[in-house]
């Protein structure tokens, strides 16, 4: 095979750093946005918070996103010819004392007291309270070990899932311990008493007959539950009634108090103690929509508009050395980085504001398409809507308009919604009229929720009650809905 060489055309095409920093910014939500800003701080001292309100000198001056003034400063080779060629002209000029664009304070929404203390809850996690109770046990050190290990070894809903040899193995090469099976199935079974009931179990089946036998006292319904569990647990779970009544010769009655009794056990003994994430407890919404007297009113989060600026301290030093007269070649090495820092600093405050534009106008789109949904709060008035709809409405790419519904909360009178909530794909009626399939699914859900639970109704009766209302829909995609909605098969649902 022969070298050659050869000319080639293509065409490429590249985002800018600036471009794929403002994709990232669209990417985060309100909760995290005074995380990532807080980093730029700390990377960049020429960027500060304005906490007096201050206008920022620089406001009217940002530069395109598109411009490489900064880039081009870096890649200097730091002649003689390049620091004799520095002008700072725009950096050391006063400003006209205007307001910059970016800064969208809402008085209807204050920013939260710096200085209020907010008091912190002390709890005890899961695992430290097993813990505790292994005092009450009159265990040796070895004993211990291995029941320490035991705990360690439980998930965050209280279960044992790890293999007894792989608890064995653990002890072996950490603790320098040998133990056999037989010593840690005897320390389970005691851990198996503590608090909460069903703790340590290994399966779902275990942890609740371990419930069930705490209330062994609380009469017949109780024992014949475990007979129940512990014969007939698969027949159970997939609500096989008359099997198990024909099985243990049991009355309707007797079945139904087997049933309220099993009910009421808990499946995740672990899961409602200790800490929980934060991330997860409450939602920072990105958006406000308030019903003013049958007109829509919008506003973005407060903390989507921080107050940032130029530091004063970086303009200052550039007004020194303009009006110094010994200027060598170190001062002019400093100011090469001072803006460098600036300019950074400003296209920073540029994309803040870029992001701040994007949320408004694809949630002013969103608002509009759906306004009768945020009216009312029905969702069988949400009309279909798609990504390509808001892109055309507000001029975004789809990918743009991805990134700000993929991770954004609304919160109206009637609760507090994921942006992609909105979206949904269109069906045909009877008369031609496309509706959204989130209607659809909010008339088949209130269809099963208005059903009679000892008579389920079978996804053949439900395509047939939808087609009756107009909507050309067939079984299997009301299959699909049903799956969708976590909604069981009609065999699951019902009820004696």
């Amino acid at each position: 095979m022969s070298l050659s060489q050869s000319l080639q055309q293509k065409l490429l095409q590249k985002l800018s750093p600036q471009q794929i920093q403002l994709m990232k910014l669209l990417q985060v939500p309100t909760a995290n946005l005074e995380e990532r800003i807080k980093e730029e701080l700390e990377e960049n001292p020429a960027l500060e918070m304005d906490e007096e309100g201050h206008a920022d000198e620089f406001g009217d001056e940002m530069q395109d996103e598109f411009e490489t003034s900064a880039d081009e400063d870096m890649e200097r080779d730091g002649s003689e010819e390049d620091y004799d060629n520095i002008d700072i002209s725009e950096y050391v000029t006063d400003d006209d004392g205007e307001i910059a664009d970016y800064k969208m304070k809402d008085d209807n929404y204050p920013e939260m007291d710096d200085q209020k203390v907010i008091p912190i809850r002390v709890e005890t996690s899961f695992h430290e309270l097993v813990l505790n109770q292994l005092g009450m046990l009159e265990l040796d050190e070895r004993n211990y070990k291995i029941a320490e290990q035991v705990v360690g070894s439980l998930d965050d809903d209280g279960y044992l899932r790890r293999e007894l040899t792989s608890i064995s193995d653990d002890l072996a090469f950490r603790q320098g311990l040998s133990v056999d099976e037989k010593e840690i199935e005897a320390i389970i079974q005691q851990i198996q008493q503590f608090d909460p009931p069903g703790v340590c179990a290994r399966d779902l089946k275990e942890c609740l007959l371990l419930q069930l036998k705490r209330k062994l006292t609380e009469g017949i319904a109780v024992e014949l539950a475990i007979q129940v569990l512990s014969k007939y647990f698969d027949e159970f779970t997939k609500k096989h009634y008359e099997k198990i009544q024909r099985g243990l010769n049991l009355t309707d009655d007797q079945i139904r108090d087997v049933i309220n009794q099993i009910i009421k056990l808990n499946p995740k003994p672990g899961g409602n103690i200790g800490e929980i994430n934060k991330a997860e407890s409450y939602i920072v919404p990105d958006f406000f929509i308030i019903n003013n007297n049958g007109k829509l009113e919008l506003t973005l989060n407060a903390k989507n508009a921080p107050d940032l600026r130029i530091s004063e301290g970086y303009r200052d030093m550039l007004k020194e050395y303009d009006k110094g007269s010994k200027k060598d070649k170190r001062q002019k090495e400093a100011v090469l980085f001072i803006k460098q820092k600036i300019d950074s600093a400003k296209w920073f405050i540029d994309m803040i504001k870029q992001r701040q534009d994007t949320l408004i106008g694809t949630m002013s789109a969103i608002m509009k398409h759906q306004q009768e949904f945020f009216l009312t709060g029905d969702e069988t008035t949400m009309r279909p809507m798609i990504l390509k709809d808001i892109a055309e409405l507000t001029g975004l790419d789809i990918s743009t308009v991805s990134r700000v519904a993929n991770s954004k909360f609304v919160q109206t009178e009637f609760g507090t919604y994921r942006l992609k909530f909105f979206f949904s794909e269109s069906l045909s009626t009877d008369s031609g009229e496309e509706v959204s399939t989130r209607e659809v699914k909010k008339i088949l859900s209130d269809i099963i929720e208005a059903e009679d639970k000892r008579k389920p109704l079978s996804d053949e009766v439900l395509t047939d009650m939808l087609q009756e209302k107009g909507y050309n829909i067939a079984r299997r995609t009301v299959a699909k809905y049903r799956e969708q909605l976590n909604i069981p098969v009609a065999r699951l649902r019902k009820e004696l």
